[in-house]
């Protein structure tokens, strides 16, 4: 009998490069044939054979409250009975903007967009206009879309500039980039120490979600916003993953907690402000955001920015989100996941660690958690790939990839995390015999 999943495999490589419309999906990093998703429903994804997954990537972090949520989905039906794109502004993009900056203090406005890569992009794009700069300093590891200037590594020196990962990128685009070294407080001071007088922004994820999932330390986080203020240059939070994803004021409420009068000075949104739609944003004070078309040099602008089915499902979503105790429960299955998952791996002498916030969690097969990139790929990568595909045969969906974080909704129940646990147990078992 032929597997669909293959079949459709086979005709998309004729057609679309690598035969996915995103590298990941391609499961080249694990191996083996994608799984085609026909629907979904709930903590659900059916694949083109029938097979049903359990689902830990959530559209990699969207899908916060579950596939097809009956609020969101009434939004978005009546949304598009009205009409899909006008190209002229909507009352309800205004309204998603009030919901934004009433959750998040940092932000006086928003510009809306269509994706995070254009989010991030248009963010330094103002941290530049707004400084009079030419630098930014990112952190290896760290994914903030394919935007040109983003597309580097690190070079061999303490604080060196990079040099680009992709064909296509001249030298010259990321000549202004510096790549450091996450969680290195020593390798931001030197930076800011040679170069703060030319420095735009420093653009951090405050936890790593592409790198699987690896937190800023707090002390990290306050001395980049020590130096940014000291030196004039703006701190830009990339809150794509973990906006909203990982408290309803998202990162930059937790580290507000641990920092006295922190706060970034731009903030970058996408995933769950969609709800699953293509829509993104970033947002700042409105001191900064004067520089920005049309009321300032810094231009930006989008067909379908502020799309009216796209604001209908985020609006929708966030207004869910927002309900009381929404974030303890989301939290406690995410850290009960975890917990399940770190005690089964010992049960089978397996070395393992994980970590999580609301709802969104990584794990390594490490006896610690890692710091930053380096570290990440000094993890056993050949056991992770053998336990993502234990995971799928048993009906666990995961990341196709060790260096994705993965993603708990409101739709998962005591039941399927007890399942997803079960099946750990017996792929964790299979491994040790194989390790033996």
């Amino acid at each position: 009998m032929t597997d669909r999943n293959q079949t459709l495999f086979e005709r998309a490589q004729r057609v679309i490069p690598g035969g996915v419309n995103s590298p990941v999906r391609a499961f080249r990093a694990v191996g083996g044939t994608p799984r085609f998703i026909a629907r979904a429903q709930g903590p659900y994804m059916w694949d083109a054979e029938g097979q049903r997954y359990i689902d830990y990537i959530g559209s990699w972090g969207p899908m916060i409250l579950g596939h097809g949520h009956p609020a969101v989905l009434e939004a978005v039906q009546k949304a598009a009975l009205e009409g899909f794109s006008f190209g002229a502004p909507t009352e309800r993009e205004i309204e998603l903007a009030e919901a934004i900056i009433a959750l998040v203090p940092s932000i006086e406005q928003v510009r809306l967009v269509s994706s995070g890569t254009e989010a991030g992009m248009s963010a330094i794009r103002l941290a530049r206009g707004a400084t009079g700069r030419s630098k930014i300093i990112k952190f290896e590891g760290c994914y903030h879309g394919h935007a040109d200037a983003l597309l580097v590594k690190a070079g061999s020196g303490l604080a060196t500039f990079g040099h680009p990962t992709s064909a296509g990128v001249p030298a010259e685009v990321v000549q202004h980039t510096l790549v450091l070294e996450y969680n290195n407080l020593a390798q931001i001071e030197a930076a800011f120490a040679a170069h703060g007088a030319d420095i735009a922004c420093v653009m951090i994820e405050p936890i790593a979600g592409n790198m699987n999932f690896v937190r800023a330390q707090v002390p990290f986080v306050k001395r980049i916003h020590e130096l940014c203020k000291q030196h004039g240059a703006l701190f830009v939070f990339d809150e794509v993953m973990t906006g909203f994803r990982v408290a309803l004021g998202s990162a930059q409420s937790v580290y507000a907690k641990a920092i006295p009068g922190f706060a970034p000075d731009i903030s970058v949104f996408g995933k769950v402000i969609g709800g699953g739609m293509p829509l993104a944003a970033f947002g700042t004070t409105r001191e900064i955001m004067k520089h920005l078309a049309p009321l300032g040099p810094v231009y930006q602008a989008g067909t379908l920015s502020g799309n009216p089915v796209a604001t209908a499902c985020g609006l929708a979503t966030l207004k869910e989100i927002a309900k009381p105790g929404f974030y303890e429960a989301l939290a406690a299955k995410t850290q009960s996941l975890v917990s399940g998952l770190t005690q089964a791996a010992q049960a089978a002498g397996i070395p393992f660690c994980g970590d999580s916030e609301g709802g969104m969690f990584g794990f390594f097969f490490f006896d610690s958690l890692p710091q930053h990139y380096n570290a990440v790929m000094a993890t056993d990568k050949e056991r992770f790939n053998r336990f993502f595909h234990g995971m799928l045969d048993r009906g666990v969906y995961l990341a196709p990839a060790l260096y994705e974080a993965g993603f708990v909704s409101a739709a998962h129940t005591e039941a399927d995390i007890a399942a997803t646990v079960a099946a750990a147990a017996e792929a964790f078992a299979d491994l040790s015999k194989a390790c033996a």
